[in-house]
């Protein structure tokens, strides 16, 4: 009967659990090592590093491909871009002023020599409109001052 209860006590789940815990560690730690080492890698696989000829080579290529960029007409082309967004800009706003002030001029020569009466009584209703709207204006912001 002894014997059957410490064979028990040898075998039960837990002591088994901690035994299959243990033996999973060990072989992880094996594998892990197997990749890990450098001599079992370089037995494996042949070396992928490139000697010093074909470093050159690479280098050599990659000078080559620099300097046949053209990194002057690049900065050119820059420059060019720039040009087209700053100026289309002040051109545009310089000929609208000047259209402008070249239409008001022709108006005010057209009031002044008082050649068409339309034109004249058009102008005094616009000047009373204005002046009214003036007026609105005035009372509101009276209005709400006061409050």
């Amino acid at each position: 009967m002894e014997t059957h209860q410490s064979w028990k006590l040898r075998f039960s789940f837990k002591n088994a659990t901690i035994f299959m815990c243990l033996l999973n560690l060990v072989t992880a730690l094996f594998l892990l090592q197997g990749f890990f080492s450098p001599s079992s890698s370089s037995r494996r696989y042949p070396p992928n590093h490139p000697n010093s000829v074909e470093l050159m080579y690479v280098k050599e290529s990659e000078e080559i491909r620099r300097a046949m960029q053209p990194f002057e007409l690049i900065r050119r082309v820059r420059e060019i871009e720039q040009e087209l967004y700053a100026e289309p800009e002040t051109v545009q706003h310089k000929e609208m002023k000047q259209t402008a002030a070249v239409d008001l001029s022709k108006r005010l020569t057209n009031i002044r020599s008082f050649s068409d009466a339309a034109s004249v009584k058009a102008l005094e209703e616009w000047r009373k409109r204005k002046m009214e709207r003036a007026r609105q204006r005035e009372m509101g912001r009276n209005a709400t001052a006061a409050s």
